[in-house]
């Protein structure tokens, strides 16, 4: 039963990561992976209290399948925690949703109704989810929060610059979590010449459940974009001064 829970883990998530193995049947498979595992965790303990009393000889095989199947039942732990830690939310937003909609091929994946948290809520579980605001020009934001997504190596699905009238600048773009779910992280920046507006939205598209993803992700971004734009105006006092404004230099 170990040898065979440990293989089911790790193909079935590579099949969901690619895309070839669709949520419902990943699900499937994770169940009858959880069920494989304990049943070896529960041969395992009766081999051994049978080889206590008799003295027969297998101790061997009873710890190694034990071993493999506790291996087998690590990530369920581990995401087990983590749903009794975070609730069951599958959509956090730092402002209204509707103004950073998703992007997503209704014909390949069927997005379950999301799941969301009411302001107070999303304050209490993840308070730096937050509408940023900066004294930095739009443009000048945009390129940080541009440049953040590229470091990440997410995938751009959605790519607006801000316009010379301040129209405002978005982008969409798509991650996969380490076992296969798609999840669509959205930033618009809003703003003028000296200051700017940030918000972020991130949704998963086929889950139930987000075990914390969304709302980390939103934390993290905007904390390294308030670094971000710390050390942009540290390095570069005169980087909110309009060009025609800023000190000529020989």
């Amino acid at each position: 039963m170990g040898t065979l829970a440990i293989p089911l883990v790790v193909i079935s998530v590579l099949l969901h990561r690619i895309g070839i193995l669709p949520s419902n049947g990943f699900m499937f498979v994770a169940g009858l992976t959880l069920l494989v595992a304990l049943f070896g965790v529960i041969a395992a303990f009766v081999a051994m209290t049978r080889l206590w009393f008799t003295g027969d000889q297998g101790w061997s095989k009873a710890l190694i399948g034990l071993a493999l199947s506790l291996v087998a039942l690590l990530p369920f732990v581990w995401y087990g925690s983590l749903a009794m830690r975070y609730p069951a939310v599958t959509d956090i937003y730092t402002t209204d949703r509707a103004e950073m909609p998703l992007v997503f091929d209704a014909q390949t994946m069927s997005m379950p109704q999301p799941k969301t948290l009411s302001a107070a809520q999303i304050a209490r579980v993840f308070p730096n989810v937050q509408t940023r605001d900066y004294p930095l020009g739009l443009t000048q934001t945009f390129g940080l929060v541009r440049q953040l997504v590229e470091d990440r190596g997410w995938d751009v699905r959605v790519l607006r610059e801000p316009t010379a009238e301040f129209e405002p600048g978005r982008i969409n773009a798509r991650i996969v979590t380490l076992v296969g779910w798609r999840e669509e992280a959205v930033i618009r920046v809003t703003g003028n010449a000296t200051d700017s507006e940030v918000n972020m939205r991130s949704a998963s598209l086929n889950a139930l459940h987000d075990f914390g993803d969304n709302g980390l992700r939103v934390e993290e971004f905007l904390t390294a974009l308030d670094d971000a734009v710390t050390g942009l105006m540290r390095d570069n006092p005169d980087a909110n001064t309009p060009i025609e404004e800023q000190p000529e230099t020989d």
